[in-house]
């Protein structure tokens, strides 16, 4: 049986940055040939919506904007023990629910992935608009080649 890999692109494209998760998900979209084990899913701003496409999931990728207080465009990737803290997660998140809420949800009801990864940037804008600052915009391909890279590594 193929493992079941979901790469998740967060993010409201209306705020700027805050959007980056949804561009990275229609980078990789336009620009490369992923294996059929291999779903794209833009989760938007996130919330209670997603909880069903992520059950059954085998490994989960999440692209989000992450405001650890860094330059922006720096780019992160943090593991499921860093996703375990709640503090930190209460910190990066904007969206309506904590990201390490979902994770809960799963984990209770049995369904949480065997593999969990957020990937992402420091933003530079959270104004409304629908344009990437250039600082995000320009490193959207190398957050990219790190989503193939974990994909790759979840490979059988």
């Amino acid at each position: 049986m193929n493992k079941r890999i979901l790469v998740l692109g967060l993010g409201n494209i209306l705020i700027s940055d805050e959007g980056l998760g949804v561009h990275a998900l229609r980078w990789l979209e336009a620009n490369c040939k992923l294996p059929p084990e291999v779903e794209l899913v833009d989760g938007g701003t996130g919330g209670f919506s997603l909880l069903p496409l992520l059950s059954s999931v085998d490994v989960l990728i999440v692209i989000d904007a992450i405001t650890l207080g860094k330059e922006p465009g720096t780019i992160y990737c943090l593991s499921e023990e860093i996703l375990t803290n709640q503090s930190l997660l209460e910190k990066i998140s904007t969206h309506e629910i904590s990201f390490a809420d979902i994770l809960s949800i799963l984990q209770l009801k049995g369904d949480k992935p065997k593999s969990v990864f957020l990937l992402g940037m420091e933003p530079k804008s959270l104004e409304v608009g629908t344009e990437l600052s250039e600082e995000v915009k320009k490193n959207i391909p190398k957050l990219c080649q790190l989503v193939l890279e974990k994909i790759n590594e979840s490979m059988p």
